[in-house]
């Protein structure tokens, strides 16, 4: 995991205490991308399972994956795909 992951990682532990955080570091694959040369951030994936979700919309539910990681979403993230879920909707998919 990079250091990056691990500092996202970090944050959104802090910020929503989820039960289940998985992060994808995937920018190996947009390397040269003109985005990501002139941002210098990565690409990454989050599955988030936390109850700081309940009753929230999806676009509140993002507010707050970006409020969470603050200045990292204007300086070491370029894009980032979240996919953020209660732990009752995330039990229902399992099922």
């Amino acid at each position: 995991m990079s250091t990056r992951s691990e500092k996202i990682k970090q944050l959104l532990q802090q910020g929503l205490t989820p039960v289940k955080l998985d992060i994808y570091d995937d920018s190996q694959s947009h390397a040269g991308h003109r985005g990501v040369q002139e941002s210098g951030g990565g690409h990454f994936y989050a599955t988030i399972v936390s109850e700081a979700f309940e009753g929230k919309t999806l676009i509140r539910r993002h507010q707050l994956v970006y409020e969470a990681l603050g200045e990292m979403m204007r300086t070491d993230i370029h894009a980032l795909s979240i996919k953020a879920y209660t732990p009752t909707e995330f039990e229902r998919l399992a099922n």
